[in-house]
């Protein structure tokens, strides 16, 4: 894995990689601008068509309580949806750790069985092992015969 990471620096993937990124960025905040003035100026052309029609204070009124309206309702799903975001958030975490819990122990392994006396070290957590199934099992049946 580090000799892959390696290799994409020294042949420069990873400037190009980067680059890529950059302009991505910045077409996306164009874009997100040129939108924001859009719904900007039909906000404006919706207020001119209400103040027509109903009077500019209705339509001032109208405007600023749907507006109060909208973020009261998003501030209520944000805070209704709060413990499903939690708990995805928590698996994630879970999953990640373990990822990179049996990542390391991957990588510990294959190091430890080049060497001569890593074979030694990781029988020893198997033999800890396999005792502590023996003495849990002899337990197991020793309460069942004073039963």
């Amino acid at each position: 894995m580090l000799a892959s990471l390696l290799a994409s620096l020294a042949s420069g993937e990873t400037i190009l990689a980067l680059r890529r990124a950059k302009s991505a960025a910045m077409v996306y905040a164009f874009a997100a601008i040129c939108l924001l003035c859009g719904i900007g100026f039909l906000l404006g052309a919706g207020y001119i068509v209400a103040a027509e029609r109903f009077g500019s204070f209705r339509a001032s009124l109208g405007f600023g309580g749907a507006f109060i309206l909208i973020a009261l309702l998003s501030l209520l799903i944000f805070k209704l949806t709060g413990p499903k975001r939690q708990r995805r958030r928590a698996a994630f975490r879970k999953t990640e750790v373990s990822a990179i819990a049996t990542a390391s122990g991957i990588a510990l392994a294959t190091n430890l069985l080049r060497s001569r006396s890593g074979i030694g070290l990781l029988l020893t957590p198997l033999v800890g092992l396999v005792a502590y199934q023996i003495i849990k099992e002899n337990t197991r049946r020793s309460e069942e015969r004073e039963d």
